[in-house]
């Protein structure tokens, strides 16, 4: 197969293992990631075939949806494998995936190649802006989680450990993650986009914590 061949069928085999996902980790997500992540390449001049694998693949072995949490890449490497994919490029392609995960405030991005800054910046924006709050919500569903609790505060985890195994409700995730993530982006095109998706998140909170107090209503009975 060349190259072509097996991105469209790495496209057709992602779209089958994650057609029925309610998470926010669901085909539509990878398809964006991977979209977003060739209009970047472009721009970038990278490697389009690793950047293209990669956002595909990204999300195959998340440690998120494993019973172990390992981030080993073990069904990407497999399938690449099954499509006669050349060894250094199944390396390159297995080490972003590896490394593209968010793995707590504190924890230092260890990403090392032009294609997984790209990939990585691809994921990250799919993350943030109106897409990035319904996908929140869907996952923080997905876990079962609160979708806020005043008498919970945001932890800034030290390990990837903690960040992990926490618990926190959906709104505590905003400034754990994804308030951080404009300021992480890698490439200067997603560092642009990131700047208008960061500020809608900034928007809905403001106006998600007026409407949890009241205070809109509060705000129509002054009127009066």
């Amino acid at each position: 197969m060349n190259r072509e061949q097996i991105i469209q069928q790495t496209v057709d085999y992602i779209r089958r293992e994650f057609s029925d996902d309610s998470s926010g980790h669901d085909w539509w997500h990878i398809y964006r990631v991977w979209k977003n992540a060739i209009a970047i390449c472009k721009i970038e001049k990278a490697d389009s075939f690793i950047v293209q694998m990669a956002a595909l693949l990204h999300d195959l072995d998340d440690w998120k949806f494993s019973a172990t949490g390992d981030e080993t890449p073990l069904r990407a490497r497999a399938w690449l494998d099954s499509c006669s994919v050349d060894l250094a490029t199944a390396e390159a392609i297995c080490r972003i995936i590896m490394h593209i995960s968010y793995k707590g405030a504190g924890v230092k991005n260890k990403m090392d190649s032009l294609e997984g800054f790209i990939v990585q910046d691809a994921d990250r924006l799919d993350a943030i802006g109106a897409i990035g709050i319904g996908r929140a919500f869907a996952y923080g569903g997905y876990k079962g989680r609160l979708m806020y609790d005043p008498d919970s505060l945001p932890q800034m985890h030290a390990s990837f450990e903690e960040y992990k195994n926490s618990r926190s409700a959906t709104i505590n995730h905003f400034y754990e993650k994804l308030l951080l993530l404009k300021d992480m982006m890698n490439t200067a095109t997603a560092k642009r986009i990131a700047e208008e998706r960061h500020k809608v998140m900034e928007d809905f909170l403001s106006q998600f914590m007026l409407e949890w107090e009241g205070r809109d209503i509060s705000r129509e009975t002054e009127k009066r």
